[in-house]
């Protein structure tokens, strides 16, 4: 079960708006091979799973950010770690239709 919520937006050091979209791209594709829940929100994206796994796509991001060619990465990292169990569903069923 998972026991953390991860919200992460990555903001590379970009020369124009398209290459930033290309950078987040190469991201959240690196989150979907991770192979954890996630879900793409308009300014940041929240995982679902282990607080250790979540740091590792977290780190593997910034890693493909540099390899892909941007100079530096900013990474915003939103954590709640719930030892017992946490989904997004939990804290989002109330809202969904």
């Amino acid at each position: 079960m998972a026991n953390a919520l991860i919200s992460v937006q990555i903001i590379p050091k970009a020369s124009s708006t398209e290459e930033v979209v290309n950078y987040v791209d190469e991201a959240i594709n690196i989150i979907d091979q991770s192979g954890v829940n996630y879900e793409v929100h308009p300014l940041e994206t929240t995982m679902e799973g282990d607080l250790e796994h979540l740091l590792a796509v977290i780190a593997e991001m910034n890693k493909k950010m540099i390899e892909v060619g941007s100079p530096n990465v900013i990474s915003q990292v939103k954590i709640l770690y719930q030892p017992d169990g946490i989904t997004m569903g939990q804290l989002t069923e109330k809202y969904q239709s």
